[in-house]
């Protein structure tokens, strides 16, 4: 939480899914590796940061549930739960076509 709502950044912190992911490698590694390369594959194949992001939270629950330690799988719906909620902007623009793709210029 205190990557999302930093206290010292009057609680406006990044999207989480850097450290996300850093704790599903954490968690299980398998899991996390297979979180990490859904991210990439999304992120290629779309170029949408974004939604490779939403991608990998949403899919995440799954592979700690097939590859975690029992319990996993919670963490893993809270941490994408709050992926979600963090992206509510990027998946307004993901909606209407105009969010930015990797590797476009601003």
């Amino acid at each position: 939480m205190g990557h999302l709502y930093p206290v010292w950044l009057k609680f406006r912190g990044g999207k989480g899914v850097a450290t996300f992911l850093g704790v599903t490698l954490a968690l299980a590694w398998p899991a996390g590796l297979i979180a990490c390369a859904t991210w990439a594959a999304t992120a290629a194949a779309a170029r949408l940061s974004s939604l490779a992001a939403l991608v990998a939270a949403a899919t995440a629950p799954l592979w700690l549930a097939l590859f975690g330690p029992p319990g996993a799988v919670w963490a893993g719906l809270a941490m994408a739960g709050l992926i979600f909620l963090r992206h509510r902007a990027n998946i307004a623009r993901l909606r209407a076509g105009t969010e930015p793709r990797i590797g476009a210029g601003r």
